[in-house]
């Protein structure tokens, strides 16, 4: 139920915290009071137009927050919904504290609320609304068309996959042949073979130079070369004088060094081997992995994977024909499946619409609409298109519900369709739902409102003291001017005040014994005492 709801700088209301509880709340008061703006407030949390002229003057914007609560004990869970509309910029949206589009509030609101009386936010205006009305009503069982519509989709989807027509099929098969084939020629099975490949032509390209090289060095440091006689010369110089002892086993060592990397020089020298053939065959092998990285992925690793890819999706389409044959034959039987449930739910919806036709019609002869005819048109492969149409009067052209230009009829007929159905949204709430009305239908219209109100939260604003003495609650909505700006508040009436705001809706003089008496009476009359 809406628990609380709380307005700031919207109209005529400068700041109202409302606190409602379950049942039926009858909003009331004067004319020009404001009640229309609890309405509007609502409309905001349901994603209503963002007019900046709603802002009350002086104030930098608007704020309505609404908090609503979900289940009835331990258990129960809540929703803050707050929608702000500034003077300048565009307005905002809150669900649970964070921000959200007008849309995404609208969704989350539309599951809790639904608002009778301004054609803009009515959920049963909607075709997917009243379709749903009419399945709820009739028990329609959706499951078999949903089933069967959705195995067509995954054939079709599964079909397409295959490459569309088949000269496209035929054309992505020769290409994937293609590809495959030179990759699979290509025998791909190291990724890193391309950097292997780098340093050994690296190594064959410049053989000679390497050799000459290394020979250049062992001139200076093997046998007699110019380093190793050098290092020689000093240790004979230096042998036996034991200041130099230090140094003499440097340069012993410096000596040794000496011989083993000539040793060395040596044997890589000699290991270097020109080889023209091994050279072009490696220059040749590196440029067919470079044209491969061209055409298929940045590295070898993902030109390998690529060549997967395609092997697979070659294969899927080379078996293309048995797969489709079987898809065709399968599509064939769920088509005529999808067919027959779509006939089964069309005669179902069918079936079921005079009687709930006739249901509304009957609640609508009890809310002062004694000669108004509805109709429930149904159409469509699976009668998806249904349409709730109203007659208000005898004589007048039956009009959808959208087209219906009362706003006090369109909103009773909405509450005749809750009363018929069970599944709706939680709250509740209506506006002009009696007007042009009084009496005994007055009388009727308050027995609906608290025969809905039994199994969720209903708030209707009423200009009728025998729609308001149906209420649980009663919230009085006045105006006040002080001479400088003028303000509306909101606030529960106890019992007391609720009999004196009931003689001022019934005669207009709330301090008239007799006014007062026929309000007490209602009182007793809508409690059944």
């Amino acid at each position: 139920m809406l628990a609380e709801l709380r307005i700031t700088g919207l109209g005529v209301i400068d700041e109202v915290e409302v606190v409602f509880g379950p049942g039926l709340t009858a909003v009331t008061g004067e004319t020009g009071a404001g009640k229309t703006m609890v309405m509007g407030a609502v409309e905001l949390l349901l994603g209503g137009r963002a007019d900046p002229s709603i802002v009350r003057p002086g104030a930098t914007e608007a704020v309505v927050e609404g908090r609503f609560v979900l289940g009835d004990g331990a258990g129960d869970r809540e929703h803050v919904l707050r929608r702000v509309v500034p003077v300048e910029g565009r307005s905002r949206a809150y669900v649970d504290g964070h921000l959200e589009t007008a849309a995404s509030l609208a969704e989350v609101a539309g599951r809790l609320v639904d608002l009778h009386g301004q054609h803009a936010h009515q959920r049963l205006l909607g075709a997917a609304a009243q379709r749903d009305a009419l399945d709820r009503f009739g028990a329609i069982d959706l499951t078999p068309l949903a089933d069967t519509r959705r195995r067509l989709a995954e054939i079709d989807a599964e079909l397409a996959s295959f490459g569309g027509d088949d000269r496209a099929r035929a054309r992505e098969i020769d290409l994937l042949r293609f590809q495959v084939a030179e990759l699979d020629a290509a025998g791909l099975a190291d990724p890193t073979e391309d950097d292997r490949l780098a340093a050994e032509e690296l190594l064959l390209g410049d053989a000679v130079a390497h050799r000459e090289a290394a020979a250049a060095a062992l001139e200076l440091l093997d046998g007699d070369g110019p380093a190793s006689d050098a290092v020689g010369r000093a240790l004979a110089a230096l042998e036996g004088r034991s200041p130099f002892d230090p140094a003499v086993g440097r340069l012993a060592g410096l000596a040794a060094e000496l011989g083993d990397v000539a040793s060395d020089l040596r044997g890589i020298a000699e290991g270097l081997e020109e080889d023209p053939a091994r050279l072009d065959v490696v220059g040749e092998r590196r440029r067919l992995l470079a044209e491969l990285r061209r055409k298929y992925g940045d590295d070898l690793g993902s030109v390998m994977a690529y060549q997967s890819d395609v092997s697979d999706r070659l294969k899927a389409l080379e078996d293309h024909e048995a797969r489709a044959a079987t898809l065709d034959a399968e599509r064939l039987a769920v088509e005529a499946a999808c067919a027959e449930a779509a006939a089964t739910v069309r005669s179902a919806r069918r079936r079921a619409a005079p009687g709930l036709a006739d249901r509304v019609c009957e609640h609508l002869r009890a809310l002062a609409m004694p000669t108004a005819t509805v109709e429930v048109g149904v159409d469509g492969e699976a009668g998806e298109e249904v349409e709730f149409r109203l007659a208000p009067n005898s004589g007048s052209s039956m009009l959808p519900l959208v087209r219906v230009a009362s706003g006090g009829e369109l909103a009773r007929t909405m509450l005749a369709v809750g009363m018929v159905l069970t599944a709706s949204p939680p709250v509740q709430l209506f506006d002009e739902v009696d007007a042009g009305v009084g009496g005994e239908a007055a009388h009727r219209i308050g027995e609906a409102l608290a025969a809905l109100a039994t199994d969720r939260q209903v708030l209707v604003v009423t200009h009728l003291a025998q729609v308001a003495a149906y209420a649980d609650y009663q919230m009085l909505v006045a105006k006040v001017d002080d001479g400088h700006s003028t303000a509306a508040s909101v606030r529960p009436l106890d019992a007391d005040e609720r009999v004196v705001e009931l003689s001022r809706m019934l005669s207009g003089s709330p301090d008239s014994e007799t006014a007062r008496g026929h309000a007490t009476e209602l009182l007793h009359a809508a409690r059944g005492l």
